[in-house]
């Protein structure tokens, strides 16, 4: 599948279940760019979680030594704004993020959430490529701080498919451009 020809100042988002291969399209759409990636990972190194650093392992096998890496668990839209201009920059992943900001009160959250959307509308010559989970094909989680993980993740995919074009669900393997295929709610 070819993606489309990036453009400056474009928010892309890929969106899919774990496992599906949505990090590994948006590494491929990163690396099509044609611009300097700045890789942007949100995840907490935990060294006595050995299948977390693991998966973390990975995911840094797989990026050419030329891609720059922030390690970024909060302040994702400070770092948005401050990167170069004229760079790709690849965050993964929002569940994460979102994970790593479960304490703030719902208003704090809404402002944080605000911060993200203004420096994604705001990117200049950058190419910005989210990859985001999705988790509400499954049951409602029993314990509250799943339900507010869960709700925060999905709310924020939903404002961010608004501003995104492409939007890219990955799963069972295969890509396909919801962008091309569907039509956003009003």
């Amino acid at each position: 599948m070819n993606p489309e020809t990036p453009s400056a100042g474009r928010v892309m988002l890929v969106t899919g279940p774990a496992r599906s291969g949505k990090s590994e399209w948006a590494e491929t759409l990163a690396m099509q760019s044609g611009k300097s990636v700045i890789y942007i990972a949100t995840a907490q190194v935990d060294s006595t979680d050995s299948e977390w650093m693991l998966r973390i392992e990975q995911h840094r096998c797989r990026r050419p030594l030329d891609w720059v890496t922030l390690e970024v668990p909060q302040k994702l839209a400070e770092t948005i704004k401050t990167t170069p201009l004229r760079s790709c920059l690849l965050v993964d992943s929002l569940g994460t993020w979102v994970a790593n900001s479960l304490e703030q009160d719902r208003i704090s959250w809404e402002a944080t959430v605000q911060n993200l959307i203004l420096s994604l509308e705001q990117v200049g010559c950058k190419h910005v490529i989210l990859v985001a989970e999705e988790t509400g094909w499954g049951v409602v989680p029993a314990y509250p701080v799943g339900r507010v993980f869960r709700d925060r993740l999905g709310s924020l995919v939903r404002r961010l498919g608004a501003i995104a074009h492409p939007v890219y669900l990955v799963t069972g393997g295969h890509v396909l451009n919801l962008s091309a295929l569907g039509s956003p709610l009003p």
